[in-house]
């Protein structure tokens, strides 16, 4: 936590212009990165389709198995 801290603090320092840029900067990396996990999390899942692990599913079997899983974690 104090590396952070430490961050903020020199980040402070910087200029309005510049603790601009970097609110753009951070924010598409982190743009990016989430966009990477959702790309490796597609792939596996459709890896795992492919090879038979999970079955095809209507839209109404999809929301009821949903629902039932939501329910259950109450």
């Amino acid at each position: 936590m104090a590396s952070l801290d430490k961050v903020l603090d020199e980040a402070m320092d910087l200029p309005l212009e510049q603790q601009e840029m970097l609110i753009q900067i951070l924010q598409r990396r982190m743009i990016e990165r989430r966009r990477d996990e959702i790309a490796t999390d597609a792939a596996a899942t459709l890896a795992e389709f492919r090879a038979g692990k999970l079955k095809a599913q209507t839209a109404n079997e999809a929301i009821a198995s949903l629902r039932e899983f939501l329910q259950s974690d109450e």
